[in-house]
């Protein structure tokens, strides 16, 4: 059984979003493909992606017709298996000929049922809602933190409010041309 990833693209200061909800703090930061190498690092291990409705359709929107000689991680996030956690979407296409696998119900619940039948790790991008879960029920063996220079103020923190209190212990720390660091952080026994 594979680890729960859940990698989060946060501030300095902490937030995954904005105060209006927005992500530009980062898709506007070079810093961010400065890490391309140790990313496709971590993703030799991953089986299989987990996404919720609403980063679902931000990366549907993008990385099937991304470019790999521009976007290295674009060929595996185009290879690897798709599933996304969401009760409302009807159908999860995924460029002109793919499609993800649509999960219905408890997201905790779908996640559990993936650790047992996809071989190597589920990484859980963005998806704040569905890591809330994750957190909160305990399920998460790896924190990736892609922290970008800047300072928000305010906004939506990458880690609930009354988070169930787990142990971490740092396992990797890389910094990158731009002031993008990488945080990698493993669930303590």
């Amino acid at each position: 059984m594979g680890k729960v990833i859940v990698e989060q693209i946060v501030s300095i200061d902490g937030y995954a979003e904005d105060a209006a909800g927005g992500i530009g703090f980062f898709t506007d930061a070079q810093a961010v493909n400065a890490a391309d190498q140790e990313q496709l690092r971590m993703l030799r291990s991953v089986g299989a992606i987990v996404l919720g409705a609403r980063t679902y359709r931000m990366f549907a929107d993008y990385w099937p017709q991304a470019d790999p000689a521009a976007e290295p991680v674009a060929a595996p996030i185009r290879e690897l298996p798709k599933f996304v956690v969401s009760s409302s979407l009807e159908a999860a296409p995924w460029g002109a000929d793919q499609s993800a696998t649509l999960l219905r119900g408890d997201g905790v619940a779908a996640v559990r049922g993936l650790r047992g039948r996809i071989a190597g790790d589920l990484v859980v991008w963005g998806s704040l809602t569905l890591a809330d879960a994750l957190f909160e029920a305990g399920e998460v063996d790896m924190l990736r933190l892609r922290i970008v220079p800047a300072l928000l103020g305010r906004g939506r923190p990458f880690a609930p409010a009354g988070s169930a209190a787990r142990r971490w212990s740092l396992a990797r720390a890389d910094h990158f041309e731009g002031g993008l660091v990488v945080l990698e952080y493993h669930a303590a026994a």
